[in-house]
């Protein structure tokens, strides 16, 4: 399946058929799921994972939260959903996770859910979506005022200036960006809902 957005840029959708290779040592070692949940979650938060995977960070975002939170994993393949639920329920973390099958043109979340975000994480997958400029728009909607976004993409299939090109979107759709980074070798930003 391949993803062209409205600017032209063509993507792959990354299969579920490779999901393994998304969770491993080696890659929790380079990307700290650990640390990037200690720094965007608290404890009791209400927490988008968008195109969550096979649950790579959602583990780590399901502990953060604690027995009073909860995790959206929003996925576009039920098959990246099913490896979540059966790699995180004997962890006794289903309880904190909801998993949400998104379409490729929507999110889809119901509209009570709309202002109830406290943070939210688009990680290596706004180039998979055919239109970034509305994914950030439902995203926004999702968040509370003053919540945070983090925002990511690996440089080698996006580039500098496609990145550009969608925090110009993201900030077009209401989010105010605050800071700017390098996460380990990929472009990443952190947004907020004023």
């Amino acid at each position: 399946m391949c993803a062209s957005d409205r600017s032209g840029h063509h993507h792959e959708v990354f299969s579920a058929k490779n999901a393994a290779s998304l969770d491993t040592p080696f890659r929790r070692f380079l990307y700290r799921p650990d640390r990037l949940a200690e720094r965007y979650v608290k404890y009791g938060d209400r927490v988008l994972d968008f195109g969550c995977g096979p649950g790579f960070f959602t583990r780590e975002f399901a502990k953060k939260v604690g027995e009073i939170g909860q995790v959206w994993s929003v996925d576009l393949q039920e098959e990246m959903l099913a490896i979540l639920r059966k790699k995180l329920d004997p962890e006794e973390l289903m309880s904190r996770i909801r998993t949400h099958r998104c379409k490729p043109d929507t999110i889809g979340l119901p509209a009570d859910l709309h202002g109830t975000f406290d943070t939210a994480f688009s990680i290596f997958v706004v180039h998979e979506v055919p239109d970034p400029e509305h994914l950030f728009r439902e995203i926004f909607t999702l968040m509370k005022p003053g919540g945070t976004y983090f925002y990511t993409e690996p440089p080698f299939i996006v580039s500098g200036r496609e990145f550009q090109e969608n925090l110009a979107l993201a900030e077009e759709a209401g989010f105010q960006q605050v800071d700017r980074f390098w996460y380990f070798v990929n472009r990443a930003a952190v947004l907020k809902k004023e």
